[in-house]
């Protein structure tokens, strides 16, 4: 599992995202203490209008009244009076910076001899001392919040401010990474053997610049690979003209030799022949060929036809298979690349099967020829690569296998050369089903 993001896109969101809620706490911390302060200096003002306006009520008002006088301040302001005793304790102090500030200034303004408590006698809420002909008394304002509390208006603008930054952030890595997704998959493209269409260049300065030399590097591996299947067109043209002229001066060469010599002469001509075929059809590519909607099995059913008209008898164990889109004349040239190289290094004894299973299709070419060491197989699949002493030391041009991978790739899909078993080679390809 995991826990990290592994997209371009989920990655700067969560990045922004962390930032943005980052910064939000550190101003909400910068907020409360800026405004620490002046708000402790406007409670205290309140708290000891409060007291003095109370302590000037008390003095004023006649002896016989006063009890109603507290009642009723009680009853309609929530304010209470309590006498103080000598010895009791002055009750919970203030820990927080805030009410340790409100505290200050209340004494600031009374008097030194004032006292502040933040909950006496198991009554919460705001108690401070005044006196009164030298008896001590305490107002209890329990409707005094010394700290402001966090609303679910708070809440909701905060999560409204995070909602729109975060859905601002997605738009950035969007846009940021749209572009960057194409590159991908128009590189995948070329790795696939696929000619992409030039990339919009949008964008920011940096992505356009990436982008432009993108469009340029693609159109330069076009113009190379242009250029290097003309040459090897051309240089294989132009060696077929010899070589038939080869071949027709044998065959009229008659009884000036023997026959074995002669049939020597005619399989080195058809083998140089067979060399300049490989060359040609790994310069062509088969890019361009459209796809369609193929029966594999058909096709595999018509060109094992074509080999038993040469007298090579290919068994088949072919089950029932999807549709596929591929490129079939690129498909019949893997077919005959893997059946040849089946004869060619193994035995007579070639065997051809199809599966398939929820997401792909297997074709399997097998022999039973000596195979290919497992350290090796790497070093097959290279162009021009020829391992000899691996199969059984017969001659080509080493680009069979290499085409067969360059097709299957094109069409998604992979070339795999494994032991078989009791002994042999099997050249399996796994194509996606549509």
């Amino acid at each position: 599992m995991k826990p990290w993001p592994q997209s371009l896109l989920w990655r700067m969101l969560l990045l922004l995202a962390l930032l943005i809620i980052a910064s939000q706490l550190v101003w909400f911390g910068v907020v409360r203490h800026l405004e620490r302060a002046p708000r402790a200096q406007q409670l205290a003002r309140q708290v000891v209008s409060i007291v003095q306006l109370t302590r000037t009520a008390l003095i004023a008002v006649e002896p016989e009244k006063r009890r109603f006088f507290l009642v009723e301040l009680d009853r309609q302001e929530g304010i209470r009076i309590y006498p103080g005793f000598p010895g009791e304790p002055i009750g919970a102090q203030p820990k927080q910076p805030f009410p340790q500030l409100l505290a200050q200034d209340i004494k600031q303004r009374l008097g030194p001899d004032t006292q502040v408590s933040f909950g006496r006698r198991g009554i919460p809420g705001l108690w401070v001392s005044f006196e009164i002909e030298g008896e001590e008394y305490w107002v209890a304002l329990p409707r005094i919040k010394v700290e402001r509390p966090l609303t679910p208006q708070w809440l909701v603008w905060g999560a409204a401010s995070l909602v729109l930054a975060l859905i601002g952030a997605w738009l950035i890595a969007w846009h940021i990474n749209r572009p960057v997704r194409a590159l991908a998959q128009a590189a995948a493209q070329i790795g696939k053997g696929g000619k992409p269409a030039p990339l919009a260049e949008a964008g920011p300065i940096e992505l356009r610049t990436l982008t432009r030399s993108f469009n340029q590097m693609n159109a330069d591996l076009a113009r190379l690979n242009q250029e290097r299947t003309v040459m090897l067109a051309g240089i294989s043209h132009d060696l077929r003209t010899p070589l038939a002229r080869l071949r027709l001066a044998v065959e009229m060469l008659g009884d000036k030799t023997n026959d074995a010599t002669r049939a020597g002469m005619v399989q080195d001509i058809e083998d140089m022949d067979a060399i300049v075929g490989q060359f040609l059809a790994f310069a062509r590519g088969a890019e361009s060929e459209p796809r369609q909607s193929v029966d594999l099995n058909q096709l595999i059913a018509a060109t094992c036809e074509r080999y038993a008209r040469t007298g090579k008898t290919i068994a088949t164990e072919l089950n029932a298979l999807p549709p596929l889109a591929l490129r079939p004349l690129a498909m019949q040239r893997l077919l005959s690349n893997l059946i040849d190289n089946a004869y060619h290094h193994g035995s007579s004894e070639v065997t051809i099967q199809t599966t398939h299973g929820a997401k792909h299709v297997v074709l399997s070419v097998l022999d039973r020829g000596p195979g290919i060491q497992p350290d090796k197989v790497d070093a097959a699949l290279q162009p021009f690569s020829r391992l000899d002493a691996a199969r059984s030391g017969q001659s080509g041009a080493g680009l069979g296998l290499a085409i067969v991978e360059r097709i299957a790739q094109m069409h998604s899909g992979k070339l795999e050369l494994l032991a078989r078993a009791g002994g042999g080679l099997e050249a399996r390809v796994t194509l996606p089903k549509n």
